[in-house]
């Protein structure tokens, strides 16, 4: 576990070959040889999708767009990535301040990525307003995974690193403020799992709950990046 762009502003997997994170000026971009099945909450496209870039893009506080997903497109054109193939995600956290941890386990090898901002923190499970336009601060994760997984097991995947997510912002103390109760998350978060399917692994994971070694894993990866990148949110 690391937060590699205080001082760089590029990181090479020390376990998967081709996969790099790179800072720009405002975005980080995660980049693969060859695409990934992923599964995602992102604005663009979300759902399931094949990407070859994730790109978790820094807006201001006070961004405000009719159509952001038009607008992250148009913005994809420009950086030199192909929109059918980019996942994008928003963030007014600190890009500098991401963690980042690499695992191997059973039969797969997987790099986690997170972003905190926790301006918007709020507890799941309590009524409270909604409203039509969110707060860009958020707690934005990218989970790659080298190794095969069935579909429900990435779903599985998204359900662990939730746990994992409101298990390290409960351990930080982290509340919101309308009524100081332990907060699960923020208004606006993300999550990007996406997984090589590559055969020659020849083990397909079809569950990844904590019980299994991969999702044992990936609520660790995501518990730890989540501590790191929100514990130093404030940090210069």
């Amino acid at each position: 576990m690391s937060q590699p762009f205080r001082s760089s502003t590029r990181y090479e997997s020390t376990i998967w070959s081709g996969l790099r994170l790179q800072l720009l000026d405002d975005r980080i971009v995660a980049s693969l040889q060859e695409p990934v099945y992923a599964l995602s909450s992102a604005i663009h496209p979300g759902g399931f999708s094949l990407a070859d870039h994730i790109v978790n893009w820094k807006v201001p506080l006070d961004y405000r767009c009719d159509d952001p997903v038009m607008d992250f497109v148009r913005r994809c054109d420009g950086w030199g990535s192909k929109p059918e193939l980019t996942i994008g995600m928003l963030t007014a956290a600190k890009l500098t301040h991401a963690s980042v941890m690499e695992m191997e386990g059973d039969r797969f090898k997987l790099l986690c990525c997170t972003t905190s901002g926790t301006r918007n923190a709020a507890r799941a499970g309590l009524p409270r307003l909604t409203f039509s336009a969110y707060e860009p601060g958020t707690i934005n994760t990218v989970l790659l995974i080298d190794g095969q997984m069935t579909e429900s097991a990435m779903v599985n995947a998204v359900i662990t690193a939730t746990e994992a997510k409101a298990a390290a912002l409960h351990e930080l103390g982290i509340v919101e403020s309308a009524n100081g109760r332990p907060a699960t998350g923020t208004t606006t978060d993300a999550i990007v799992v996406g997984v090589s399917q590559r055969e020659s692994w020849q083990a397909i994971h079809a569950y990844a709950g904590v019980a299994t070694t991969i999702g044992c894993a990936i609520g660790e990866a995501v518990y730890e990046t989540v501590l790191e990148a929100t514990r130093t949110q404030h940090d210069e």
